[in-house]
């Protein structure tokens, strides 16, 4: 191996959290880049044969603990407006399927955000991306689905893509159509899962807009018929598949997205053991979504320690949305989950590094390895326990993202 080319970097002087399987950490480590990858990790007294390190750009890492960079693998980025007067209905004992039946949530947003242009929703956005970015976010899952029309579905993904060109973050997209039946389908749901399957995602996939395909599986939104018409023809067009699924009750959604390979499963507060076993032989991973289950006030905790007994990849994100989780926070996501979910700190970290990237199909991001994406993040810790122990405070102090600081210094 050379490292005489102009685009190697030495990272030296670190203690690095490779947040790999084993959860690998040098205490004194070094991490070798070569443009926007990872060419080596290690030790630092172990640098790779022909690597001399005098000849290369080198940078300090001051001693601080350094992790992969952050992903958000499940959020709502994208959307106009908020639900605070919902929320005032929540806190005085309505719940979130009395205040869907009774003409509100999702759809109150759906009208927001049609009545919204491209660049009037890139800026709330934005704003609210920035924040997770502050946090150590390099990776961002966007799903689509306030939008409910071809045309409106369209202006989401164009958004979350644009949000990609013009900040320092890798986007996902996510079509998820099938998140409510609009008013212009009102009591025909399956016309409108025709409408889904048969024009809107071979258009937008064919757009070049859609990484993933997601469905909200439950009853006040599609049952499991309608959910794996939507799952079937993502699949036939070569596209990964997500569910919400189990959030409000166990109806066989995550045995439906096992049988499709899907990446997650998404909330999971009423899976089954079965459910849990099923998502096991798939190798679906679990996103778990604590600031929801606050937000709501819910009770039923979603079964980490079946999860735990199984081998399911438990993952965790913001689930940044106005209706359930208005929080652009991928930290107090983490802080939650230990509080909450009775998830170690060892699992926060997983949740929102590796667990995170298979939730959103990057293997390629989440742990620091040779041949992976050069992202990573130094903390302002002494251990990191610290990351999801501290409650409202960044702990973030610097980010790498493809080879190059764009957030604090190194």
């Amino acid at each position: 191996m050379t490292s005489r080319s102009s685009d190697a970097v030495l990272w030296f002087n670190g203690r690095i959290a490779t947040c790999d399987a084993d959860m690998s950490e040098f205490i004194r480590g070094a991490i070798l880049t070569r443009g926007d990858r990872i060419e080596w990790v290690g030790d630092e007294g172990a640098l790779p044969e022909g690597c001399d390190a005098s000849a290369i750009p080198r940078h300090d890492l001051q001693g601080k603990w350094v992790t992969p960079g952050l992903i958000d693998c499940h959020t709502h980025l994208v959307f106009a407006g908020n639900r605070a007067a919902e929320w005032n209905r929540l806190l005085n004992g309505a719940t979130y399927e009395e205040i869907a039946r009774s003409g509100g949530g999702i759809l109150s947003t759906v009208t927001a955000t049609r009545r919204a242009s491209e660049s009037e929703l890139f800026d709330q956005a934005a704003s609210r991306l920035e924040c997770l970015l502050q946090e150590g976010v390099t990776t961002v899952e966007i799903k689509s689905g306030y939008g409910l029309t071809l045309a409106d579905e369209r202006k989401m993904l164009r958004v979350a893509r644009s949000l990609a060109e013009h900040y320092p973050v890798t986007v996902r997209t996510t079509l998820l159509a099938a998140h409510a039946i609009p008013p212009e389908f009102a009591g025909r749901g399956d016309d409108y899962i025709y409408a889904i399957v048969d024009q809107w995602l071979p258009t937008l996939h064919d757009e070049g807009l859609v990484d993933a395909v997601d469905v909200f599986c439950e009853r006040i939104a599609f049952d499991v018929t309608q959910s794996e018409k939507i799952l079937s023809a993502a699949v036939s067009l070569g596209l990964p598949t997500r569910m919400h699924a189990a959030q409000l009750s166990s109806n066989g959604a995550c045995q439906l997205a096992a049988r499709y390979r899907a990446l997650s499963c998404d909330h999971l507060e009423y899976a089954s053991e079965e459910d849990v076993r099923t998502m096991a032989t798939a190798g679906t991973a679990a996103v778990l979504l604590p600031t929801a289950f606050l937000h709501l006030r819910e009770k039923q905790l979603p079964p980490v320690d079946e999860l735990r007994r199984q081998g399911v990849h438990m993952a965790i994100a913001s689930d940044c949305n106005p209706g359930s989780s208005p929080s652009p926070s991928l930290h107090l996501a983490a802080a939650l989950a230990t509080r909450l979910f009775r998830m170690t700190p060892a699992e926060a970290l997983a949740g929102i590094t590796r667990n995170a990237a298979r939730a959103c199909g990057v293997a390629e991001r989440g742990v620091l390895k040779a041949g992976g994406v050069a992202d990573f993040v130094t903390w302002n810790v002494e251990s990191l326990d610290e990351i999801p122990y501290w409650i409202g405070r960044n702990s973030c102090a610097a980010v790498v993202r493809s080879g190059a600081v764009v957030s604090g210094s190194v």
